[in-house]
């Protein structure tokens, strides 16, 4: 398990991770979610033991994690972080032999991840003569060519077309089914829905939101209605707890402040005509974090 408690880091005067804490299971896909600036490449640094930090503990399986235990950590960063100038063969031995694997271990492993991603023609090609989408792979290659038992994923799918974010998409799932622990952060918050049941959100180095994405989305009590039928709007505005009301092709969102005024919408509804849909819909993840992202920047 990893396990993240009470972690403070200062920039000298500024707190860029403020009395931080989660935990993090074998099997468990965890959301770190931020604008940019939040503190989440400080927070992947220390878990990394890159950074040393200002209170606190980290540990995973119960040690401290140094260079001791960095072999069973994978890191996939939102740059590039590609010798541009190496072959994708040399490329992979570089970080393979920095994790602990022989050569012949990590040719072993390369040749099964290009022929998994398509990519075999390129073992021996400069990565600077890659797309990006291609040296997106790479990178995520030489993240996981060790089998880490925990991995940190920042941003994966930048420069992926669909495909190759479905095939990401099945690996990932895979690790999860192997035990790897997951770290996963992203701003597509589909993404995170995807993969996640806990996250925690930062603002300024701050926990602002924690827990279950299940929990969450039942306290946040708000709730989206999908109706399609033919309703007069500005009567629909004058119910109370409405709080908007967005067309959408032929059917119209109606966003209500609690649960408690689903009876009164669909009181209206009945006295129109056309009816032929009424869903009640939890509120989306990318709602709940501008909502509570926003309110902690106004």
């Amino acid at each position: 398990m990893l396990k993240v408690d009470n972690v403070t880091k200062y920039y000298g005067p500024l707190k860029a991770v403020d009395d931080l804490s989660f935990s993090v299971k074998p099997g468990d896909v965890f959301g770190l979610l931020g604008v940019n600036g939040a503190g989440k490449t400080t927070t992947f640094r220390i878990i990394m033991g890159l950074l040393d930090f200002d209170g606190g503990e980290v540990t995973l399986d119960g040690e401290k994690i140094d260079y001791s235990v960095t072999d069973k950590i994978g890191f996939l960063t939102e740059e590039r972080s590609l010798l541009t100038k190496l072959t994708v063969m040399e490329q992979a031995i570089y970080y393979g032999i920095l994790k602990g694997m022989t050569e012949e271990k990590v040719e072993k492993e390369l040749d099964k991840w290009l022929i998994r991603f398509g990519i075999v023609d390129y073992k021996h090609r400069k990565i600077k003569e890659l797309s990006k989408g291609n040296q997106q792979k790479i990178q995520f290659i030489t993240a996981i060519i060790n089998e880490p038992k925990l991995l940190i994923l920042d941003e994966p799918f930048s420069g992926l077309d669909p495909i190759n974010v479905e095939m990401f998409k099945e690996v990932i799932k895979e690790l999860e089914k192997k035990g790897s622990m997951i770290i996963f952060s992203s701003h597509r918050m589909e993404h995170i829905e995807l993969f996640c049941d806990k996250i925690v959100v930062l603002v300024e180095g701050k926990s602002v939101l924690k827990g279950s994405i299940k929990d969450i989305k039942k306290e946040y009590r708000k709730k989206n209605i999908l109706i399609k039928g033919d309703i007069d709007k500005t009567k629909l505005e004058k119910i109370k707890g409405v709080l908007k009301i967005i067309k959408k092709s032929d059917e119209y969102e109606v966003k209500i402040e609690d649960e408690k005024y689903i009876k009164d919408v669909f009181d209206y509804t009945t006295t129109c005509d056309n009816v032929t849909k009424f869903v009640v819909e939890e509120p989306s993840l990318n709602e709940i974090f501008v909502s509570r992202v926003g309110e902690k920047y106004e």
